[in-house]
């Protein structure tokens, strides 16, 4: 099988989208100082554009969390691989997610951190795919909403693979 990838987010619409949450986190949180909560690997990338743009204090927390392995389906599993090394409560959060699936992954997230206490808590994400959600769960900043098929680029891998495309793409298996 061989793998080809059809952009289906360029570039520049990813930064103008970056843009635009950026300056509705700064309004929502009222220029306060933010903990962004980083969901590992796949959201670095999300993380680091989007902190580039917004205009408040912020600090910067990673969480790995599996529940994909090296498939292109949730195993429905959730193994939290590195927890928060700094204490949350009292402080506003914002987790960032880089795709809303299935949502189990984001709702096992959601209620362990709820369960710390912070000040206020809210979730971002670049990409949110409602055709698999099983688990719902609010999400307060969204990048764009997708069809149902399996993305890489822009963080999002396939096996470790394509983290580092400036776009999301579609992700194709042809026959060779």
């Amino acid at each position: 099988m061989k793998e080809r990838v059809e952009v289906m987010i360029s570039a520049d619409a990813i930064s103008k989208r970056l843009e635009e949450m950026a300056e509705q986190i700064y309004e929502d949180f009222g220029g306060e100082q933010v903990e962004l909560v980083c969901v590992l690997k796949g959201a670095v990338m999300t993380l680091t554009e989007l902190s580039k743009r917004l205009k408040m204090p912020v600090t910067m927390s990673f969480m790995d969390v599996s529940s994909y392995g090296n498939g292109t389906e949730s195993s429905g599993k959730i193994k939290i691989l590195r927890d928060l090394d700094e204490d949350i409560s009292g402080k506003n959060v914002l987790l960032i997610e880089d795709i809303i699936d299935s949502g189990r992954t984001l709702s096992h997230l959601r209620d362990l951190l709820l369960k710390r206490e912070p000040k206020s808590f809210k979730i971002c994400t670049l990409l949110d795919k409602p055709d698999r959600r099983v688990a719902d769960v609010p999400v307060d900043y969204v990048g764009f909403t997708i069809p149902d098929a399996f993305v890489v680029g822009y963080g999002l891998d396939y096996a470790q693979r394509y983290r580092n495309l400036n776009y999301v793409g579609i992700l194709h298996f042809d026959e060779a």
